[in-house]
C-alpha cells in the first residue's frame, strides 16, 4: 500500500495504493489505515501479481462482507484469480470453499474443535509450554523468547494435535516458513514447500488409517459418519492447520508478550489478577496487528455496493481486520491497551461462514503461553529496553524476529 515515497500520500486522493502495506515494526496495524477509515473506507490498492483490489478498513464494511456470499473464497482460488501470494490457494482447502461444499466439510470437522474438546487439549498445551519455559530457564537469561519460547510452542502443539511424531517437527517448520513466505520469496520455494507438505500429509494419513493414535487426523480418518472426509480433503486439512495454527501464533505469542512488557503497569495488574487473563487475550488479540490485513483475498460474483463504493462482479476484495479492530465507531480509544476491555467484538477470528474453526484452540494456547511464563518468570522484563526488537513486516504475517528478555 504505501512505498517510502508514498508514507506521506494524500489519502483522500483516489490515487491507487500498494498492498501489502508497509506496516512499521510493533504491534500497531499499518499507519495509512486510520486515514483510509476517515477518507477512504473501501480503497482500490494494487496487488503483489500486480492486479486491481478493493480493500475494507472500517469495521462495519469487515463485519458485513466477512458475512456475503456474494464475496466469494472458492472464486479467489480459481485459476486466474488475483492472488495475494505467490501460488494459488491450497485447492480443496476449507478456507477456500463456498457453501454448500464448505458447509458439509465445516460440519464434518467443526466436533474436533469445540471449545469443550479444547479444553481437555489444554493440559497438553501447558505441559509443552512448562517444558519450553523449564529449558530456558536452566539455560539462564538472558533469552529470545521467539526462539526459545514463541516459536516452538506452536508447532509443537499444531503437531500434537495432528499426531505428527516430534522427530519431524523442524522438517514442519521449515516447509510452514517457506509456505508462508515473505511478499519477495520465490513462488518456487512456496510450491515446493506446499509439496513437500502435501506429499508428507499423504503418507501420515495412510498410516494413521492403519494404525490409528488419540490424534486429529486419527480421529477423522476412522469417522464413522456416511460423508466422511475424502483423502485429498485430510491432506488439505493437515496443510490449513498447520500454517494457520504455527506463524500467526508465534507471532501473537510473541508479539504479546512484547506488548505486556510495553505496558508494565497493565502487566502488573495482571500478574495481581491472573484470573483476568480470558479478557486480557481477547484484548491482545484485537490490540496485536500479526497480519498486514487480517483478512484473505476474496471474488465478487455479482455487482454490490460496499462502503458507498461499487464493486463489480470480478473483483477482487480484501478484508481490513486489523484495520476494523481499531476503528473509533466500535472501540473507545482503540489505540490504547485496555486489558479491562469489555465488550471486545473484535475481528480477529473473522466472522461468517469462514470464521476461524481453531479459535478455541488460538485462545487456550494464547492464554497458556502467557500465564506459564508470567508464573514461571515473576521478574520477565526487556534484555534491552533501549533496543525495540525487530519485527517481520515485509509478508502477510508479521511478529517479532527475535525478543531478547531477562528475569
Amino acid at each position: 500500500m504505501a512505498d517510502a515515497d508514498m508514507a506521506d500520500a494524500d489519502m483522500t486522493s483516489e490515487e491507487e495504493l500498494r498492498f501489502p502495506p508497509r506496516v512499521p515494526p510493533g504491534p500497531d496495524p499499518a499507519r495509512e489505515y486510520a486515514e483510509l477509515r476517515a477518507h477512504r473506507p473501501v480503497a482500490r490498492v494494487r496487488l503483489p501479481d500486480g492486479r486491481p483490489a478493493w480493500l475494507a478498513s472500517r469495521y462495519a464494511d469487515n463485519h458485513r462482507l466477512l458475512a456475503d456470499a456474494r464475496l466469494s473464497r472458492a472464486a479467489a482460488a480459481r485459476e486466474g484469480a488475483p492472488r495475494v501470494r505467490g501460488i494459488a490457494l491450497e485447492a480443496g482447502a476449507i478456507t477456500v470453499l463456498d457453501p454448500p461444499e464448505h458447509t458439509r466439510l465445516r460440519r464434518l470437522i467443526a466436533g474436533e474443535f469445540t471449545a469443550h474438546r479444547m479444553r481437555r487439549f489444554r493440559p497438553r498445551i501447558r505441559a509443552i509450554a512448562e517444558e519450553l519455559a523449564d529449558a530456558m530457564a536452566a539455560a539462564g537469561p538472558p533469552a529470545d523468547l521467539v526462539a526459545g519460547y514463541a516459536g516452538p510452542l506452536p508447532i509443537r502443539v499444531i503437531s500434537a494435535l495432528l499426531g505428527v511424531p516430534e522427530p519431524d517437527h523442524d522438517r514442519f517448520r521449515s516447509w510452514a516458513d517457506d509456505y508462508l513466505g515473505t511478499t519477495g520469496t520465490d513462488p518456487e520455494t512456496v510450491r515446493r514447500a506446499a509439496e513437500g507438505l502435501r506429499a508428507y500429509f499423504g503418507s501420515l494419513v495412510a498410516a494413521r488409517r492403519a494404525d490409528p493414535g488419540d490424534d486429529l487426523i486419527s480421529s477423522l480418518v476412522t469417522a464413522q459418519d456416511e460423508e466422511r472426509l475424502t483423502e485429498q480433503e485430510l491432506i488439505a486439512l493437515g496443510v490449513t492447520l498447520l500454517v494457520a495454527g504455527y506463524q500467526t501464533a508465534a507471532g501473537m505469542i510473541a508479539g504479546s508478550v512484547q506488548t505486556l512488557l510495553d505496558h508494565p503497569e497493565q502487566l502488573a495488574e495482571l500478574r495481581r489478577d491472573p484470573g483476568r487473563m480470558p479478557a486480557a487475550a481477547e484484548e491482545l488479540l484485537r490490540y496485536v496487528a500479526v497480519s498486514a490485513s487480517g483478512g484473505t483475498i476474496r471474488v465478487a460474483t455479482a455487482d454490490l455496493d460496499l462502503g458507498g463504493t461499487r464493486i463489480r462482479a470480478g473483483e477482487a476484495v480484501l478484508p481490513a481486520i486489523t484495520s476494523a479492530n481499531r476503528d473509533t465507531a466500535v472501540f473507545t480509544d482503540p489505540d490504547r491497551l485496555d486489558l479491562r476491555r469489555d465488550p471486545n467484538p473484535h475481528l480477529a477470528f473473522g466472522h461468517g461462514v469462514h470464521r476461524c474453526l481453531g479459535a478455541a484452540l488460538a485462545r487456550a494456547e494464547l492464554a497458556v503461553a502467557l500465564s506459564t511464563l508470567l508464573e514461571r518468570f515473576p521478574g520477565l522484563r526487556h534484555a534491552d529496553p533501549g533496543s525495540p526488537p525487530e519485527w517481520r513486516t515485509g509478508g502477510m504475517i508479521r511478529g517479532p524476529l527475535t525478543l531478547p528478555v531477562a528475569w
